[in-house]
């Protein structure tokens, strides 16, 4: 697959849309666990790329350049704890991407394994205590595993997705072990992490991206 700038900023505005349409969702599930503002703190941070991807990003062909500023870009307009966590996912992808126009499949799994280790680095959270990581750290980790077996990049990354989105619903059972939420302790239990959840929506909008792409290719 040849993925160029032009797919990267239209996949981030693909992203936009997604979580506008979400955001009372993500919202509902933040009111069971914390302030009940997660959808509007995704919401605002993902305007602000939106305003730079149609402005500053807009003729943008280097691809490290636009992942690192989206991730700046979403710092700087959210003040929550999600806020670090999404900017070094971004920018740490926007490294390994430095300076290409176009991303091959390899670049591209290279690219959302630096995504995954610059939010685990950050969050320092791990499998089970009911945050974003519950979503991206086994969606990395079907990456890691299977991209050498394979080069079906759709085939890989649409099992990683999945293991994600296991991940997520998991934490419907968990007790949070780390932020606010963490006071709750067992009354926790039962309700759905919006920070995985909205991780989630970045994953599966990508894999719908790119599933679309290669249609138009048949």
């Amino acid at each position: 697959m040849n993925f160029t700038a032009t797919d990267l900023i239209n996949y981030m505005k693909q992203v936009v849309e997604v979580v506008e349409k979400e955001k009372d969702y993500l919202c509902e599930l933040d009111r069971k666990l914390g302030d009940g503002d997660h959808g509007v703190t995704m919401s605002i941070g993902w305007q602000a790329i939106n305003d730079q991807l149609n402005n500053q990003l807009a003729e943008e062909i280097d691809c490290g350049k636009i992942s690192t500023t989206v991730g700046m870009t979403f710092l700087n307009a959210v003040g929550s704890s999600v806020g670090p966590l999404y900017a070094t996912g971004f920018m740490r992808a926007g490294q390994v991407v430095k300076g290409k126009s176009a991303l091959t499949n390899d670049d591209l799994i290279d690219y959302w394994i630096a995504f995954v280790n610059g939010v685990r680095d950050r969050g320092k959270a791990k499998v089970g205590d009911k945050t974003i990581l519950d979503t991206l750290i086994p969606f990395g980790d079907v990456l890691v595993k299977e991209t050498p077996l394979t080069k079906e990049f759709v085939k890989v990354f649409t099992e990683a997705v999945q293991a994600g989105e296991e991940g997520m619903k998991s934490t419907k059972d968990l007790i949070s072990k780390i932020g606010r939420s963490s006071r709750l302790g067992e009354r926790s239990i039962g309700a759905q992490d919006p920070g995985a959840t909205s991780a989630y929506f970045i994953l599966s909008t990508f894999l719908s991206f790119v599933e679309s792409k290669e249609e138009e290719l048949v």
